[in-house]
């Protein structure tokens, strides 16, 4: 089950199509997210649907994921074909968070909810810590809208890009205020990676003083 957690489709492609991680992948997506969802429930109970949302697609975003897949090392155990070995298929944020969701979903299945729920809640807690810091809580757009406003910056615009087949594409968005272009952020959606692009220019022009 650990083995096929980790086995990408770009190894399957190299050896015979033997049986990949996305189904995993699909369980273990629902699995974590059912889990993140859950705890932000218990732990901000005066918070309502449009705030424990955003701070959800916080958690659960691809770079978040990713992050932790890196904290993992997950990276090196991977089973990927030499054309995405060749193109640092290895530290991928989308590969790496993809793999992560397989892995949770092979938890899953061999332990059961409880103890998955444990692991995760532990490889999530930092992720769901700074989910509620610099803003977070609001929609990250709404957020950096305002910020904006108050900088007397021109309002975002957003520059995304897609890539990948049509069964599986990714997302790259970047923020741009006044004519200045932040830190891309990616996502499984066009929105996801414009609130995480949001998230990280809010985050950059917070740490500015006035």
């Amino acid at each position: 089950m650990l083995q096929l957690a980790l086995t990408h489709r770009s190894f399957s492609y190299e050896n015979g199509g033997v049986p990949t991680n996305e189904r995993l992948e699909f369980l273990g997506d629902s699995v974590l997210g059912l889990l993140i969802t859950q705890a932000l429930f218990e732990r901000y109970p005066a918070l309502d649907e449009s705030k424990l949302s955003p701070l959800r697609s916080s958690v659960v975003s691809t770079r978040a994921l990713a992050t932790i897949a890196r904290d993992l090392e997950l990276g090196q155990y991977l089973r990927i074909g030499k054309g995405e070995e060749s193109t640092g298929g290895r530290d991928k944020n989308s590969l790496l968070a993809d793999s992560l969701e397989a892995l949770v979903g092979a938890i899953y299945i061999e332990h059961g909810y409880l103890a998955t729920a444990e692991t995760v809640l532990r490889w999530c807690e930092s992720a769901l810590e700074a989910a509620t810091a610099d803003g977070a809580t609001l929609d990250a757009k709404t957020a950096l809208q305002e910020l904006a406003a108050a900088r007397g910056l021109t309002p975002p615009e957003y520059d995304v890009t897609q890539s990948g087949p049509d069964h599986d594409k990714s997302f790259t968005a970047s923020a741009i205020l006044s004519g200045e272009r932040f830190a891309p952020g990616d996502g499984k959606s066009k929105r996801e990676a414009e609130q995480v692009a949001a998230k990280l220019a809010f985050e950059s022009l917070s740490a500015r003083s006035l």
